[in-house]
């Protein structure tokens, strides 16, 4: 395959990548958002799409967050590709602070105070066998996160849809403008139509 690595990169260089990219976070954001931006869809579809995503993002099923997005995204009639976009909301340098703070809203909503996860008391369950320990034992953990991850969730949904849909509007809007400023169909002046000359 043409410009294709001769070396595949390893799991240890993809997950290098995906916490420090090769040559800048702007860069890479850049890129990200070019590529949302060029999704063929509806505004509205690619917003409703990248909150599924976002909002997945936030919930604390680790690997699980694409298909719970492609599930609310199609719920919801969002794009499936932008879902999968939106779950970037979540990533290695995001994950510590959307925890802690779905656990500290979760516990002042359930228990009417906020407490924290301690770092000790956190790696405590993951290196003891997180998930092979029994419901009773994570219960505590969890619970809490899945009822912060509700609200936090939404927020972060409804931002994100509007963020994507306003931006993915006028790069589309934009778009048509000089496609047809290329056929001859618009002035370059005013981007309006000339009727008069193309019937």
């Amino acid at each position: 395959m043409l410009f294709k690595r001769r070396k595949r990169p390893n799991h240890l260089e993809r997950l290098r990548v995906a916490v420090w990219p090769r040559h800048s976070f702007a860069r890479s954001a850049r890129y990200f958002t070019k590529r949302v931006l060029r999704l063929t869809a509806s505004p509205n579809a690619i917003a409703l799409g990248f909150a599924a995503g976002a909002f997945a993002s936030i919930t604390p099923f680790i690997g699980l967050h694409f298909l719970l997005s492609f599930l609310i995204a199609f719920l919801i009639g969002g794009n499936m590709i932008a879902a999968a976009f939106g779950t970037a909301v979540g990533n290695p340098l995001t994950f510590p602070l959307i925890w802690a703070s779905t656990y500290k809203l979760g516990t002042t909503i359930l228990y009417g105070e906020a407490k924290t996860l301690s770092h000790d008391a956190f790696h405590e369950h993951l290196d003891t066998g997180f998930f092979e320990r029994s419901l009773d034992t994570v219960l505590p953990l969890i619970k809490p996160m899945l009822v912060g991850c509700v609200p936090l969730g939404l927020a972060s949904a409804t931002i994100s849809y509007f963020l994507v849909f306003y931006s993915v509007r006028a790069y589309q809007r934009s778009r048509r403008v000089r496609i047809a400023a290329k056929r001859g169909l618009t002035t370059p002046k005013t981007g309006a139509q000339d009727l008069d000359a193309h019937p």
